[in-house]
């Protein structure tokens, strides 16, 4: 391949929450890309997180990324153990001396999303985990990494979350405890920006837009091949998008010389697909949080006018 297809040959990245969905796809175009990739996660196959899902490990997203033409290397780790997040780095440190691209992509906590009830009618218990898992792992895992990707500068560190902060800034995303693990780390990375450019290196916040998910995909009962079937069920999920598409997101960005620009932002794979000219896997450029505004303004509006 050429430099030109792979733009990151010699980077060097961790996607941390690498297991499934939007952290497996981010990885897997990295690799694509060129790029030597740390992924880490609970699931393995011979353990599985509370996710309880079985049919995605950490083992088979690096075996993806190496078949897309970069080196994937999978790492076990729990990132809310700072023990083990520390060691992850220290291998990563001893590997290659470096780390070029950070993607905090910790998460996990679908199962305990209840949408609809009051805010003192929720459990304490599964609203305190949604923020471990989403908010006290990203802390973690940034102020442990972050040392070695401010040692060279140019370094890229992406907190991946559900909504921009002009969607996420005015409107209640429907549960107190989701709204607030999935403002921080936008929040996160305006404060890290502060902090890195100094290094010379970049943070941003980047979120999908609806994304299909293996989860998401089982709960309509559909697959990627058939996903619109489920149109029929909800007709919003027509501006849906593949994991695929943040992925291309992310490494269109690890690849632009002029990424510092975005330093500080909140951006979303739609945003950065009509920048940097990529598409989804099927040849589309889905533009969700923009069908999602405009048709609060305009329930008539056409979801084909933002695919």
């Amino acid at each position: 391949m050429t430099t030109e297809n792979t733009p990151l040959r010699g980077r060097v990245c961790l996607v941390a929450g690498a297991t499934r969905g939007a952290g497996r796809a981010i990885a897997v175009q990295l690799g694509t890309a060129g790029a030597t990739v740390y992924v880490t996660g609970r699931t393995t196959r011979d353990r599985i997180s509370e996710v309880g899902r079985s049919t995605e490990t950490i083992e088979e997203t690096a075996e993806l990324v190496t078949a897309a033409g970069g080196e994937g290397i999978a790492v076990p780790t729990d990132h809310l153990e700072p023990d083990q997040v520390r060691a992850l780095v220290e291998r990563i440190d001893r590997d290659h001396g470096r780390l070029d691209v950070l993607v905090n992509d910790v998460w996990g906590g679908e199962h305990l999303i209840k949408f609809g009830g009051r805010f003192w009618d929720t459990d304490l218990a599964g609203g305190l985990r949604m923020l471990e898992l989403g908010v006290r792992t990203h802390l973690i895992t940034a102020r442990l990494a972050v040392p070695l990707l401010v040692r060279h500068p140019g370094g890229l560190h992406i907190e991946v979350t559900d909504g921009t902060a002009a969607y996420n800034g005015t409107r209640f995303r429907e549960n107190v405890f989701y709204d607030l693990t999935k403002n921080a780390p936008i929040r996160m990375a305006f404060g890290l920006a502060e902090d890195l450019k100094e290094a010379g290196c970049t943070a941003v916040a980047l979120t999908p837009g609806w994304l299909r998910s293996e989860q998401m995909l089982d709960h309509f009962g559909v697959t990627e091949e058939n996903w619109r079937e489920a149109v029929a069920q909800l007709p919003d999920f027509a501006s849906s998008e593949s994991p695929v598409y943040v992925g291309r997101a992310v490494a269109a960005l690890a690849a632009d010389p002029d990424r510092a620009r975005w330093n500080g932002q909140s951006l979303s794979s739609g945003q950065l697909a009509k920048e940097y000219g990529f598409t989804d896997a099927d040849g589309s450029r889905p533009d969700a949080w923009g069908y999602i505004i405009a048709k609060e303004t305009d329930p008539a509006v056409s979801v084909d006018d933002y695919r």
